[in-house]
Formats: C-alpha cells, structure tokens, sequence
C-alpha cells in the first residue's frame, strides 16, 4: 500500500508540474506583435536601382501609413546618400510587396541599406514609436540590411 502512496503521490506531483507550465507554453506560442519589412530584391532599372520589399503589419492594427528614413551605404561602407521610402497603408496581417526606384543609384555599388527612423507611423491604436520599436528586418539579397 505504501508502494501504491508513493506513486499516487508522484504522479499527482508530476501532473500539477505539468499544469503550472501550461500558461507558459500558451503565451510562447502567441504571435509577437511585429512589422517585418524584408529586402527581397535589387535589380538594375532604367532609373538606377530598384529595391523590392515585402511588408508584414502583424501590429495588431492597421497602419494608415508607414514611411522610413533609408541610409545607403556605398561597397567601401560610407553613407552615399539617404532617402524617404514610403510604404504608404499596411493592413493588419496582409503582406504586401513593395517596390521603389534609387535614381542615379547603381545596385552593385549599395553594399548595405540602414533603417535611419521611421518618419511616419500612424493608425488607429499604433504607438508613433511602433514601427521602429517592433520591426523586424531581413534580406533576401547580398546586401546588408537593418537597424
């Protein structure tokens, strides 16, 4: 019978352990609050370079406009000019593939692209600070790009 205590009281122990580390593994798996902007292409164009990049808004919130300071930086790692990108209206939970012209801006000579600040982020709900503050960045291309 004692035997019998002993694992009743071990399993109870081992279930109520289990249950503790429930709500844990339940925020985990909740989605982060983030806007993933990913340089996804850089080809030559008529007017320099275009740049191709594919926009998440998981904010929480439509963005009535999202726009970014961009400093580029030359193959000997030196700011060769900085620029505006507006991504204009991002909807909650839709990506979205935007594309935009560097005039006068050679593509194999950007050897990085910097996110300077976010000089607009605005929606219903939105931090003005959220798009700086809970974006994500990634490249898809051999060029450097960041924060």
């Amino acid at each position: 019978m004692t035997s019998l205590t002993t694992s009743l009281r071990l399993l109870t122990s081992t279930l109520a352990m289990s249950l503790a580390m429930v709500p844990a593994w339940a925020q985990e798996s909740a989605p982060v609050p983030a806007l993933t902007l990913e340089l996804n292409g850089a080809q030559p164009s008529d007017k320099g370079c275009r740049l191709t990049f594919v926009v998440n808004n998981n904010l929480g919130a439509d963005l009535s406009k999202a726009a970014f300071e961009i400093a580029l930086f030359n193959e000997a790692g030196v700011v060769d000019r900085l620029t505006m990108l507006d991504f204009k209206e991002l909807p909650v939970g839709k990506t979205k593939v935007t594309r935009f012209d560097l005039a006068g801006t050679e593509c194999s000579k950007v050897s990085r692209v910097l996110i300077n600040s976010a000089t607009e982020c605005s929606g219903t709900g939105i931090e003005p600070n959220a798009c700086m503050r809970k974006l994500k960045t990634g490249t898809k291309t051999g060029i450097a790009f960041g924060v």
